[in-house]
């Protein structure tokens, strides 16, 4: 796999082997912004996200996409409390990378939701309306101790199979071959498009080089996303994936908890209502999504199933 940028450098991964703000809280400029590791796997690992709670004047876009890079992490999510009548509060969330800005981010709103519930229901169940640039859905989360676990519905997941050039493209500069891609590929967004590319094995997962200009050049020429790659599904649901996001800045994801909503999407139509996503082991750092169908394709009047995105989180 392609060595990973320096930290504080445009698509790094703060989980490429360099540690993070220390504290709870850091200062990064005049800004308070706290690391929450987010999905992480059977208590470790995750993926660093720097929050910031979000009380006075908004930040420019500039002083937003520089949060992810001085606290070296790939994303940053602001997050701003409205203070509105009603029975639970509404939650604005906006995403940033070192490049701009993100339409959504699960992973994000994973530690979000966490960070959230530690410290306004650190003893019950923390409920919200969380609104992005693109939709508003219900989250909900549980915290104890500065760890958590935060569940959302990312909304409505588009479906279609790939065009011959997306195809063309996209597979070589993964470095896959037309037989070594497995059946039903899709393009499937949640925000934005991104190609769902399954392989024959984790084994054949672990070993992607893709190559990360090639890539990026024919995903901006697409316009999308990137390449989330996935291993077969197990009987049960347990499979594992990488994200390659390379026009986001992000050569390659640590969690991507959208990619996995648009994966049992397309799951659903076979079957499976339950996943459990391993992530991050090609950065040493691991991770895990689960994905739970909860209302069929065609129900509660949208198109496509119903999907919670689960994961646990760690506040830093």
């Amino acid at each position: 796999m392609p060595s990973e940028p320096p930290p504080g450098t445009p698509g790094t991964t703060a989980a490429a082997g360099t540690p993070g703000p220390t504290a709870a809280t850091a200062p990064v400029g005049p800004v308070p912004v706290t690391l929450v590791h987010a999905c992480l796997r059977d208590g470790t690992g995750g993926s660093p996200t720097a929050v910031v709670l979000e009380t006075g004047a908004p930040l420019g876009e500039e002083a937003r996409r520089g949060v992810a890079v001085a606290s070296g992490t790939s994303h940053a999510v602001f997050v701003r409390v409205r203070e509105e009548d009603g029975p639970e509060p509404t939650v604005d969330l906006r995403f940033f990378t070192a490049e701009g800005e993100l339409p959504a981010c699960g992973h994000g709103t994973v530690a979000a939701l966490v960070l959230l519930a530690s410290r306004a229901a650190p003893d019950g169940p923390y409920r919200a309306t969380l609104r992005t640039a693109r939709s508003a859905f219900p989250g909900r989360a549980r915290a104890e101790g500065g760890r958590g676990t935060g569940l959302f519905d990312p909304g409505p997941v588009d479906l279609r199979p790939p065009t011959a050039a997306e195809r063309g493209l996209v597979l070589p500069a993964l470095g896959l071959a037309p037989d070594e891609v497995g059946p039903e590929p899709r393009v499937a967004g949640v925000g934005r498009e991104r190609i769902l590319v399954p392989v024959s094995s984790r084994a054949a997962l672990a070993a992607l080089a893709p190559d990360p200009g090639r890539l990026r050049a024919a995903c901006d020429r697409l316009g999308l996303l990137g390449a989330y790659v996935h291993s077969p599904p197990s009987a049960a649901g347990a499979l594992a994936a990488r994200m390659f996001a390379p026009s986001i800045g992000v050569p390659e994801d640590v969690a991507n908890a959208n990619g996995t909503a648009c994966l049992a999407a397309h799951l659903a139509g076979r079957g499976f209502t339950d996943l459990a996503v391993d992530m991050g082991d090609a950065l040493g750092s691991p991770a895990r999504i689960t994905a739970t169908v909860v209302d069929g394709p065609g129900d509660a009047g949208r198109l496509g199933p119903r999907i919670l995105i689960g994961g646990t989180a760690r506040v830093a």
